[in-house]
């Protein structure tokens, strides 16, 4: 460890309100504005001094006592903004923009944006559930669902409203009648509390249910990013045709620009923000019209809910070779050539050597597993796919929701003679989004569309990550839409792929039928919280 650095009584004095401590090589900056840390930082890079040391030497003499406590005040900003224009002028903007981060909620934004807002990998993201959160309260009088300027506009605006309420009421009124067939099937445990049971019981509800909401239904979404994560986000959703994202942009920034405002200061300029957001929408429009004349005469069709489309034969033996690619002296093509010719038990040696014994989920492989890829083709209901979007470091590409490819219905809802209203709901999604595609609005009709409704889209990933995604969502509390995609995911890498060592040190993927899929989530949330009182 290195020694500790001196600092006189004076200096201590003018660092304890910026940093956890004074003593420790291992410290966090606090009350400085986002640009000050970023600009810091990336100062630190091109010096010998101490990070606390510069911050004395160099930022603190711009900086008074107000900065710890009022950071966004209007002369704090001024500062800061000095300060990132000096680093930025000399060290470039990229790294800098990488270093400050802001905590952004976006509420009631609607299904279809929260897809938008979701899509960067280099961001953390927090939703709110359909299965915890019951769509059964009103806003003003109205349902919590998305009307957008383009419909309200239309002569479709009353047609839109309707259509949406009615599904929000059919959705209210059966929650109740889900819950009573559930409980009717599923009898309470003796170990289980009222509370736990309950719980399970409602989650249970929701989840048969979601699938009657439009995409329209709205959500709260909490993210958090750095300045360039966000500033790629906002010059895409200004690229967007649909009103509600470019709202949502300029809303963002106004309130991105509050806390690190030179980190978007790109944005809004011609050769560089301006640019790049017309470089997007030209390039999508584009490609829509040529896609529309190459394809023209072609019919989607519905296929298969999961197909492997894509796999190295050889990728079991890759992902081997790489496994012993940093404990040996061999270059890369020789350790390959050298698991060509190894027997079965070899082969599985060191496979088993590379991922241990894994006790849980979360206990995952290293980067060798990182050597082969598999790209699935992937066809379920809207609900599912908004889970698996989440994923991020994957490549994934969706196709427009619409109501071609059918839609998904649950068993319970024939078991419970709610077929009817089912399809009633699903007739009036699907008339209400031909209606809005045929008078011009087809950029919006997706918003009409319930959840229910299917969605193709593909799903391309290693091995590492497929072993994430796969294990995570078979879990016996995920829902049980998901789940069957990624068992059938797990199926073809050991099946058709033939990658079979591969898919089993997957050891976590569950293939249990499961009642209530929340209830071990539930009894252990009482666990700890018991524990905790």
């Amino acid at each position: 460890m290195v020694g500790r650095e001196q600092f006189t009584d004076e200096e201590r004095a003018a660092l304890a309100p910026y940093f956890t401590n004074l003593d420790s090589p291992v410290f966090a900056l606090i009350n400085l504005p986002e640009v000050v840390k970023g600009a810091l930082f990336a100062r630190y890079s091109r010096s010998p001094k101490s990070v606390r040391r510069l911050f004395l030497d160099e930022f603190l003499p711009d900086l008074d006592g107000s900065d710890a406590v009022t950071r966004n005040s209007q002369a704090g900003t001024a500062r800061a903004e000095r300060l990132y224009a000096r680093v930025l002028s000399e060290y470039g903007d990229d790294s800098v923009a990488q270093l400050g981060g802001v905590h952004l909620a976006c509420e009631g934004a609607s299904n279809i944006l929260t897809k938008v807002l979701e899509w960067g990998r280099l961001m953390a993201y927090l939703e709110q559930s359909t299965r915890y959160v019951p769509y059964t309260q009103r806003e003003g009088g109205t349902w919590r669902y998305h009307v957008p300027a383009e419909v309200a506009a239309s002569p479709l605006a009353g047609r839109y409203v309707e259509v949406l309420d009615a599904a929000f009421e059919v959705y209210a009124r059966l929650i109740r009648v889900l819950q009573n067939f559930y409980a009717q099937r599923v009898a309470r445990d003796s170990q289980d509390s009222d509370a736990v049971y309950k719980q399970a019981i409602r989650a249970k509800a929701l989840d048969t249910l979601r699938g009657l909401l439009p995409a329209a239904t709205t959500s709260n979404v909490g993210l958090y990013g750095t300045g360039q994560a966000y500033e790629a986000l906002i010059m895409r959703m200004r690229a967007s045709p649909i009103s509600e994202v470019q709202d949502y942009a300029a809303l963002m920034l106004a309130e991105l620009r509050k806390v690190i405002p030179a980190f978007l200061a790109r944005v809004d300029q011609p050769e560089r923000g301006e640019r790049w957001t017309r470089y997007l929408a030209e390039t999508r429009a584009t490609t829509e019209r040529v896609a529309a004349r190459v394809l023209a005469g072609m019919e989607p069709r519905e296929t298969a809910g999961v197909a492997l489309t894509d796999f190295d034969p050889e990728g079991e033996s890759k992902v081997i070779a790489a496994a012993l690619y940093a404990v040996s002296d061999l270059p890369d093509e020789a350790l390959l050539d050298a698991v060509r010719g190894m027997g079965l038990d070899q082969r599985a040696e060191v496979l088993h050597a590379y991922v241990g014994d894994r006790t849980n989920r979360r206990h995952k492989p290293g980067r060798a597993f990182e050597r082969t890829s598999y790209r699935f083709d992937v066809l379920c209901d809207y609900g599912a796919y908004r889970d698996l979007q989440r994923h991020r470091l994957l490549t994934l590409e969706a196709q427009a929701l619409t109501p071609h490819f059918g839609f998904a219905m649950p068993g319970a809802i024939e078991k419970a003679g709610l077929v009817e209203e089912w399809k009633r709901v699903m007739d009036n999604s699907a008339a209400l989004y031909e209606a809005l595609a045929a008078g011009g609005l087809r950029a919006v009709a997706p918003y009409a569309v319930s959840m229910a409704y299917r969605i193709r889209f593909s799903m391309e990933m290693n091995a590492r990550e497929a072993m994430h995604v796969i294990e995570l969502r078979t879990s016996p509390q995920g829902h049980p839409a998901y789940r069957r995609v990624c068992q059938e995911m797990h199926r073809l890498i050991r099946d058709e792929a033939g990658h079979g060592a591969i898919a089993a040190a997957m050891r976590f993927v569950d293939y249990s039928e499961v009642e209530l899929e929340r209830l071990q989530a539930e009894r252990s949330s009482e666990r700890k919280r018991l524990a905790l009182d």
